[in-house]
């Protein structure tokens, strides 16, 4: 982070200089949410979908959330002092100060606004299925908290076996997500991708991948399928804030046929033509 200009409660100034709390509920138990959003030009992609979900997450822990014009006013400040055009931005938030144990204090939550520049994702990426699962009906499914222990071992996992990402089934053995992406696959021309009851984030370019699948007359279904469904698809791909649509081209070393597939390319393709026309879709 050094050299890095960050926005933490209410301070704008050098990361080295600026601080949090040892005592932060956030970095004791994981108490916090966050979001992550692409810039395009010096402006964050779809704000307003973002902060919605960051609103949802915040509501499922019972964390309140700041002005959401403070928080973008704060979030530009931060692109600007960094002088940042093609960039990822975070923004968390946090339990607060708390005590040493589960239960939080009656104080207000720390605010940290960070950005930094953007490494070119490849054009595909290869995948494996890691030996743990997702919990469908955990307190934080479909939730996007910063207790990411479980996303940060399953990815280390995915280098240490030559993919760039993993794979996670759900308790049902049924295809769930990735680290920090959603998946798709394409069978017989449908476009599938696991459903909300699956336990996966619901990602903000999940959602316009869909809503441009529909747009291109793609038939869609966001429903269950075996985790195998992901190895036996006709092609695949991850889709997050920062990949965009990125093709899958191997599952735990074997080939997809086709990487990126056509329907895979006419949506990435559709999805660079909205960033084009539309920052906040």
């Amino acid at each position: 982070m050094s050299g890095k200009i960050v926005w933490v409660d209410g301070r704008l100034g050098p990361a080295e200089e600026l601080r949090i709390s040892p005592l932060d509920h956030g970095l004791l138990v994981g108490d916090g949410v966050f979001e992550t959003l692409r810039v395009y030009g010096g402006v964050p992609f779809a704000w307003t979908r973002h902060l919605q979900r960051l609103e949802r997450s915040a509501a499922g822990l019972g964390l309140a959330v700041p002005s959401i014009a403070d928080l973008r006013e704060h979030a530009d400040a931060v692109i600007a002092a960094n002088t940042l055009r093609e960039a990822r931005l975070r923004i968390t938030i946090t339990g607060g100060p708390a005590p040493l144990g589960s239960e939080r204090a009656a104080v207000p939550p720390t605010i940290v606004i960070a950005a930094s520049a953007l490494t070119p994702w490849p054009a595909t990426a290869d995948v494996v299925v890691v030996p743990w699962t997702r919990n469908e009906r955990g307190a934080t499914a479909g939730l996007k908290t910063i207790s990411y222990a479980d996303n940060v071992r399953a990815l280390a996992y995915a280098h240490e076996h030559g993919a760039g990402e993993a794979i996670f089934a759900n308790t049902r053995d049924e295809l769930c997500e990735a680290t920090g992406s959603n998946v798709f696959i394409v069978t017989d021309g449908r476009l599938l991708t696991p459903p909300a009851d699956s336990g996966c984030l619901l990602g903000v370019t999940r959602a316009l991948t869909l809503e441009l699948a529909q747009k291109l007359a793609i038939e869609t279904w966001e429903v269950a399928r075996p985790l195998r469904a992901l190895a036996q698809a006709d092609e695949a791909f991850l889709s997050s804030t920062t990949r965009e649509v990125q093709a899958i081209a191997h599952v735990d070393g074997v080939a997809l046929p086709v990487a990126p597939g056509p329907v895979t390319a006419r949506l990435r393709a559709a999805f660079t033509d909205l960033v084009a026309r539309d920052l906040d879709p």
